[in-house]
């Protein structure tokens, strides 16, 4: 189920949420819209849910060629995953999964026994069997969003939309958690936008990232090619660490830390390095990371392997050479 989002407008008294923000959304696919707080992506992803509506003008929302813009929430067919669950604390975790079809018109209503073997499904898909019978507060921050996340499929959603999914969870659960919604993504096929404002995340998880900032989309494109390929320095700078390089003309240079080579003071050629001193240094891992102040008092970030660390044999304090190795923004 393709999404199709056509010149979308929001405001909220005199704050614009959005502004005239179209988008397209593959079949199937992963989609992260990726940005800083304020810079509309939450108001987006609740527009597409239904749970906002956008300005009144030519804006549009379509699920597979179908105009969903003027159908409410609970018809469109769409799974929501709040960043804090909401979960019902008084029910089990069977119950809070199965509470979307229970409450479906009896028309609609599945059986009884329908319904149980729903629940047992997703209760494998999300790899919680053996959990049905505890409560929100007997489980884990992990556990919890798997729970929201199977509540959210268990009316067979059309579409599936994350608003910060691992926002509340410490950084160990989150890259945990994350791998596996990939993986769990891949399983199902499901058409998925999820919101975050970790770069990280969005890089790693997604089939499709959508920058955006200021209620604009600055940029949309797989994970390499944002990555790679910023059309702003906005993109640039938000994306990673990036160093900004003044050139002699006067114009900007931005290179990843992972872009610049240490090499001897001995070995500095004027024409491609400048002369520094390593500021800090910082080794626990299998990357190295060198703050380093130029002779002009700037400060880069360089990132080299423990080997190269070891091999050069260097310090705080001492003198060496910084290389771009590989660059052609600007």
């Amino acid at each position: 189920m393709s999404i199709s989002i056509h010149s979308i407008s929001k405001t909220f008294g005199v704050y614009k949420a959005l502004e005239e923000v179209s988008l397209e959304v593959p079949n199937g696919s992963l989609t992260a819209l990726l940005g800083p707080s304020g810079s509309g992506k939450t108001t987006l992803l609740r527009i597409v849910a239904g749970l906002e509506f956008a300005d009144d003008g030519p804006g549009k929302i379509l699920f597979h060629g179908e105009d969903v813009s003027g159908i409410p929430a609970g018809q469109r067919g769409v799974g929501f995953v709040f960043q804090h669950y909401a979960l019902f604390r008084h029910m089990t975790v069977a119950q809070n999964i199965a509470f979307g079809l229970t409450v479906l018109p009896r028309s609609k209503r599945p059986s009884k026994v329908e319904i149980r073997n729903r629940v047992h499904e997703l209760l494998g898909l999300v790899k919680l069997y053996g959990l049905d019978k505890r409560l929100p507060h007997e489980l884990s921050g992990g556990q919890r969003q798997r729970v929201a996340l199977a509540r959210a499929l268990a009316i067979q959603p059309k579409v599936l939309l994350l608003d910060e999914p691992f926002g509340a969870l410490d950084a160990k659960v989150r890259k945990d958690l994350r791998r596996w919604l990939r993986v769990f993504h891949d399983e199902i096929g499901l058409t998925t936008l999820f919101v975050t404002h970790d770069q990280e995340e969005a890089l790693e998880l997604s089939d499709q990232v959508v920058v955006m900032r200021n209620a604009r989309i600055e940029q949309v494109g797989n994970p390499q090619e944002v990555y790679d390929r910023p059309r702003s320095p906005f993109v640039y700078e938000f994306l990673g660490n990036v160093n900004k390089l003044t050139e002699p003309n006067g114009n900007h240079r931005y290179i990843r830390p992972h872009e610049l080579e240490v090499v001897f003071a001995a070995e500095y050629d004027p024409a491609t390095d400048r002369l520094a001193r390593i500021h800090h240094l910082f080794s626990a891992g299998p990357v190295a990371t060198l703050s380093v102040r130029l002779n002009d008092g700037k400060f880069l970030e360089v990132e080299i392997s423990r080997k190269q660390l070891d091999e050069l044999a260097i310090d705080i304090g001492d003198e060496v050479a910084i290389r771009v190795t590989a660059n052609d923004s600007g």
